[in-house]
């Protein structure tokens, strides 16, 4: 199956996922095991409780950084946006010959969970507050 298969101008109007896409990346992404929640409407893939991806409006988007991001802008492909104008600036669309080549996608995907590790661990430990008199 292609992406060009499951996807189509206007094909799901107000449905952030479609089954038949869901299945698709989860087949293309088979050797990574990602687990998939649902999440705003849409969904979220995820490695050892790490998101690196978005799906929504079927369309796969990565988590990206600095030094990945110039790779899906080459490609032409732009940011995630959860409402018109509003960008959530970690994650890129992957391109779709990138998509229909599972061991191309695999390891772009195997990027886009190096950086979720890396933001995570950048990530300062939320301190717990004490209680008065202790």
């Amino acid at each position: 199956m292609r992406l060009s298969d499951v996807t189509a101008p206007g094909q799901y109007a107000g449905m952030a996922v479609s089954p038949d896409f869901r299945d698709l990346v989860l087949d293309q992404l088979a050797a990574l095991a990602p687990q998939i929640k649902r999440m705003f409407g849409g969904a979220g893939l995820f490695r050892d409780g790490l998101m690196f991806a978005v799906l929504d409006d079927d369309r796969l988007y990565f988590k990206v950084d600095e030094a990945s991001r110039p790779r899906f802008e080459a490609a032409g492909m732009g940011p995630f946006e959860y409402a018109e104008g509003k960008r959530a600036l970690g994650y890129f669309e992957v391109p779709a010959d990138v998509f229909e080549d599972s061991t191309q996608l695999v390891e772009w995907a195997q990027t886009a969970i190096a950086v979720a590790v890396s933001k995570s661990a950048a990530k300062p430990k939320a301190r717990r507050k004490r209680a008065i008199g202790k």
